[in-house]
Order: C-alpha cells, then structure tokens, then sequence
C-alpha cells in the first residue's frame, strides 16, 4: 500500500509525539495500521508526504545515489537574483557539506497554495517570492539550509512533487491511496 498525504504545518513526519514538543503527529489522521513515512518533512513543512507499508520502499525513495527527484516550492525573504539562483543550482555547502546540483527556477507569478495556518509572518519593507528547487537528495532542513546560504531565508515551504507524482487534489490534512498509474509515476 502506497499512501499520499498533505502534510499540513505544525504535524512531525511521525505517529509517536517527542517528549514536550508542540506539533501534532501522524495518529491524528487515523491512517491504515503499520505505515511508516517514506522519508520526512520538518514539522514547519508542509506538501506530499508517502506513507507506505512494503519494506524496502524508503530505500528505493531517498538513496542519494538512486537520483530521484523531489520538487518543493520554497517561499523565501527578498527575491533572489540570477547569481544567487545559480549558486542553489550548482550546490552550495551547508555545515561543511556541499549539496549536489539542483534544478532551480523562480515561479513567477506566485503558486497557488492552500493557506497555512499560522499564516507566515509578513514584514511589509521586506518582499518576498517564491522558487522551486527540485533536489535528489534530502539533508536534515536543507533546502532551509541552502537558502539561508544564499541570503533568502525559507518562509514557507511545501513539498509539492515526488518522482512524477504531483497531486493536485489532496487538501491538507487529507490522504488517500495511489492507484497503480499514480504509484507507477512515484517511482519514474
């Protein structure tokens, strides 16, 4: 079985909550017994999150090696100009480790995205603006990481595509079982 879920913000990529922490977890969505997160987003991160119950899949997912995509569409501080777009996508270091190439490119005009709850702070003096960095590996908070590196710190950020997979009728909160066409596209 093969899960899609909108990860809304505030909620760990986990059923078990951590010992005085303030998000939520996965039980709240009464998923199907013995699934496990195929990867994670940070609690402040918000997209598609896979769920499965066959073990080997969390391999075959996220092995650096295996190069297989993700795209997130990364809300940050000020706008980016070429350069600093061109330093995500060649890879910049992040505590003492280089990310590999990405493909980066500004989404102009802003994507539509489901509000989030808290909403994000605005600054009015500060503007923002969205890129999307699709990635083949997956480093604890990088894409965080790398736009700080640039200058353009993550306001919001939500996983939006895994593999070819791009749902579009999930609502946050909301979950529901890849058909064989869908889970075919995760894996391309």
């Amino acid at each position: 079985m093969l899960i899609a879920l909108h990860k809304p913000y505030g909620v760990l990529s986990q059923f078990t909550p951590e010992p005085g922490s303030r998000w939520r977890t996965l039980a709240e969505f009464k998923l199907p017994p013995n699934v496990y997160s195929l990867g994670r987003l940070d609690a402040d991160s918000e997209g598609l999150l896979l769920l499965a119950d066959e073990p080997g899949l969390n391999t075959r997912l996220l092995d650096p090696e295996a190069g297989h995509r993700r795209e997130y569409w990364v809300q940050v501080e000020g706008v980016p100009d070429e350069a600093a777009l061109g330093r995500l996508a060649c890879g910049v270091k992040i505590g003492g480790h280089a990310t590999r190439p990405c493909t980066v490119r500004r989404l102009d005009p802003a994507p539509v995205v489901p509000p989030r709850v808290p909403p994000i702070r605005v600054r009015k003096s500060v503007p923002d603006s969205w890129i999307s960095l699709e990635l083949t590996e997956g480093k604890n908070r990088q894409v965080r990481r790398m736009t700080a590196a640039i200058g353009h710190p993550t306001l919001r950020l939500v996983r939006v595509r895994i593999g070819q997979f791009q749902p579009r009728d999930i609502a946050p909160g909301k979950w529901r079982e890849l058909n064989a066409s869908e889970r075919a596209a995760v894996f391309a």
